[in-house]
């Protein structure tokens, strides 16, 4: 599991225990990166760019080490809140860096058949759906990374109404936890 917010109290903390914690209950193991508390640098830079002429060039250690963690587990789940629109840029810029082509796409698809992504959502789903922001989500979370990288489970949840019910974030979260 992946959870991508700077504060350790945040909602997006707390669904993501609740995932863990129901996940835990139904047999799986859970390991989290943390990508704010760890210090993951999330900027792409020149060693680490696609290079579609070499799709076997080394990557940076760091990213090395976050392959091995994904290549040690049987599945991923992403969890962040939504800003502008988006994943906040911790969690792109981890994607960015370390679903590399040659690794989970180019050649190779993402390890993982089970690839999930828990958004929390301040807006409640009915004005989610009518902004079409869960479509604008879809289209750039499971088709344009999840697909694109050959994930044949990609799941897209949003969380919504966290800013009138963060209970009931907490809750599906657990729900989801407990079904995956």
């Amino acid at each position: 599991m992946v959870v991508a917010h700077p504060r350790q109290g945040s909602l997006t903390h707390r669904a993501a225990a609740a995932f863990a914690r129901a996940a835990v209950a139904g047999g799986h193991e859970v390991e989290t990166a943390d990508l704010m508390a760890e210090g993951f640098d999330p900027v792409l830079r020149v060693a680490d760019a696609p290079d579609w002429a070499d799709p076997t060039k080394p990557w940076a250690a760091d990213v090395l080490a976050e392959m091995v963690r994904i290549e040690r587990n049987a599945a991923t789940v992403l969890v962040f809140p939504v800003w502008w629109w988006s994943m906040p840029a911790v969690l792109k810029g981890w994607i960015d860096r370390v679903w590399a082509n040659g690794w989970a796409y180019g050649g190779r698809n993402h390890p993982h058949a089970r690839v999930w992504a828990l958004a929390v959502v301040g807006a409640s789903a009915a004005a989610t759906a009518e902004g079409g922001f869960d479509r604008v989500l879809e289209g750039q979370i499971v088709d344009g990374i999840f697909r694109f990288c050959g994930v044949a489970e990609p799941r897209l949840a949003l969380l919504c109404d966290a800013a009138a019910d963060a209970e009931g974030v907490v809750a599906e979260a657990a729900r989801l936890g407990a079904a995956f």
